[in-house]
């Protein structure tokens, strides 16, 4: 019996730890971008998309994240923009109808500081990008908010007219904004 007591806890120790599971509020979250067009800011919103997310501040080589988002639901608050963002010298959403980011580390930067770094797919091409973010947790409750920056001529977003810097820049800001509620 003191064996297999033994043996339990030897599994116990080895095995590696799992981070909290959450469970993100889609009404109070946003998953958006925001581009320099004719030198001005153009911000886009992504109506439909998913995250899962295993996440302990105390754990961080066992937290993890994959967020899929439905290119589709693209809004920018013109219809006209709307169709030119989502064709085929835009997000091609038709062709390529969703984005997945997946994390393969997380870090601490500071106080309630971090990075997560992973893979993009976007438009067909899968590049590493990390996204530096600030995240609260109160109880159960998570709030997160993050700023990746990266290259929309790496994925081949915006070509053809639209390859030079204008009239809309190369550098575009993925904005995240997150809440979340611990999992039971």
């Amino acid at each position: 019996m003191r064996h297999i007591a033994a043996l339990l806890l030897v599994m116990c120790l080895t095995y590696p730890a799992s981070a909290a599971n959450w469970v993100v509020d889609a009404a109070k979250s946003q998953l958006g971008f925001s581009v320099q067009w004719q030198d001005h800011p153009f911000r886009g919103l992504f109506q439909k998309w998913d995250a899962q997310i295993s996440f302990d501040s105390q754990d961080l080589d066992h937290a993890k994240a994959v967020v899929q988002v439905d290119v589709t639901s693209v809004t920018t608050g013109s219809d006209e923009m709307d169709q030119g963002v989502k064709g085929t010298e835009g997000f091609d959403a038709s062709a390529y109808s969703t984005a997945i980011f997946e994390t393969t580390w997380f870090r601490a930067t500071g106080k309630n500081a971090y990075e997560a770094r992973g893979n993009l797919t976007l438009h067909g091409l899968t590049r590493a990008i990390t996204l530096p973010f600030k995240l609260e947790i109160n109880g159960n409750t998570a709030t997160m908010r993050g700023t990746a920056s990266l290259l929309r001529t790496d994925f081949r977003v915006g070509m053809g007219q639209f390859a030079g810097e204008y009239p809309v820049a190369h550098q575009v800001n993925v904005l995240i904004y997150l809440v979340a509620k611990k999992a039971k």
